[in-house]
């Protein structure tokens, strides 16, 4: 009873080793998001998205379109719909923490207790939300959570560009900084290796996008996009190897700008799967009202290869919010995050006692933002839920679920808002020369 209701400390076992309470909380409440996601892909698999029927309640109401009643088969896209009502109850369940954990300073705050406990009651408010969920009639839900899910996704989407960029500023600064204590030319080699690597990558890709998503004549739109990005990709690797940039930042490379480059290559393969035009999206696919699948090549599911990359992002990413405090303190400030020392007696009374349990590293300020965190994975939850269902919504008919437009610039301007922050973190300090950007 007192590892389901108590704090964190009691949640691992005696084999693990200490770890700060921080970290173990951040690590559950992400472990719940994986469990939510992990509901949604089951739900969305053909197989089981025939028996969703079944769930007393789900179909109820189907028929109501904005107080009109339509005739709708329930039967249609069932998993579409178990996934909308999957991330809506994720999302519900971090907005409700994040309002609780406003302006909490420190674990001596009594909400910090509901953050780092109570592990089996957060869980059962999870399921009665998502329970309730699946309640909710059709109607205009659907297309009302489609514009929530696309702002949402887009915000998550800076997010990850955000990490992006401070993972590439790390991993270069670490790599020359090893090479420069062991002075060893090894470490450059590998920086080169690892950049072309990244660029050759990028340079195939955009190949690739050229064959598959344009034609000779038509796909205007694909042709442009492409060639804008390819443009900025170029613009801002050579904004990174500038002199004066360089002397502003000495660690500012082409290692970053690769990784850079390669991540809106993506974003651009991503918004380009969502053309609604067949002639221009060999990978596009149709599901009518029946749950058939049409396509160019005969697909055993309906997602697509960029949701599964989104996917193997989207867990990267999370991970990443849940175990780590950038080295940079300008992140640290961005994120709401910082390097906390206030655990550290904490942590040597655990060392010298013998425990293997987690440690109270929060009694003189939090070491991340509680709120800002929850919204980080409202937003994921979001994110994931649109990833899912390809960005697809149905038409006013309700009858075939479609690709729309609204996908398309959303995943674009995304693109451009990551380089556009990629190439600020490059000329700010030149910018304001007074301000400490190290």
């Amino acid at each position: 009873v007192s590892c389901l209701c108590g704090s964190a400390p009691c949640l691992l076992c005696g084999c693990c080793p200490s770890a700060k309470n921080s970290t173990v909380s951040r690590l559950l409440f992400t472990f719940f998001l994986f469990l939510g996601t992990l509901v949604s892909i089951i739900m969305i698999i053909p197989g089981v998205e025939k028996e969703l029927h079944k769930l007393p309640g789900f179909c109820e109401g189907s028929g109501s379109v904005l107080g009109v009643q339509t005739h709708v088969d329930c039967g249609s896209f069932l998993g579409h719909k178990a996934v909308y009502r999957m991330g809506f109850a994720m999302a519900a369940f971090f907005f409700l923490f994040a309002t609780i954990m406003v302006c909490v300073r420190s674990s001596k705050d009594p909400r910090a207790a509901v953050q780092n406990g109570f592990w089996f009651f957060k869980f059962l408010v999870l399921v009665g939300i998502t329970v309730g969920a699946f309640y909710i009639p059709d109607g205009a839900f659907t297309s009302v959570w489609f514009y929530f899910g696309v702002v949402g996704s887009f915000l998550f989407i800076l997010v990850q560009l955000v990490l992006l960029i401070d993972f590439a500023h790390s991993w270069s600064q670490l790599w020359l900084r090893n090479a420069g204590e062991s002075n060893a030319k090894g470490w450059y080699a590998a920086l080169c290796i690892v950049t072309f690597i990244f660029y050759a990558t990028s340079i195939a890709a955009i190949v690739l996008l050229y064959v598959y998503y344009t034609k000779p004549e038509g796909c205007t739109e694909g042709k442009v996009l492409i060639s804008i990005n390819l443009i900025l990709c170029l613009i801002v690797s050579a904004v990174s190897i500038l002199p004066k940039i360089q002397d502003a930042q000495p660690h500012s490379g082409l290692l970053q700008a690769s990784l850079i480059t390669l991540y809106t290559i993506y974003v651009t393969w991503s918004a380009l799967a969502n053309v609604p035009t067949q002639t221009c999206n060999p990978t596009l696919l149709v599901r009518n009202s029946t749950g058939s699948a049409t396509a160019t090549q005969p697909l055993t599911t309906w997602w697509d290869a960029p949701s599964i990359v989104g996917l193997i992002i989207f867990i990267l990413c999370t991970l990443f919010i849940s175990v780590r405090s950038s080295d940079h303190p300008q992140v640290n400030k961005l994120m709401l995050t910082e390097e906390s020392t206030a655990g550290a007696g904490s942590e040597a009374a655990a060392v010298e006692s013998g425990l293997h349990r987690a440690y109270d590293n929060e009694q003189d300020g939090v070491s991340y933002n509680y709120t800002f965190f929850h919204l980080c994975l409202l937003l994921a939850a979001l994110y994931i839920m649109m990833t899912l269902t390809n960005w697809y919504r149905p038409d006013e008919s309700l009858q075939v679920l479609t690709s729309p437009w609204t996908a398309v610039w959303v995943k674009i301007c995304s693109s451009w808002a990551g380089l556009l922050l990629y190439l600020w973190t490059l000329v700010a300090p030149l910018v304001l020369p007074d301000r400490d950007f190290s």
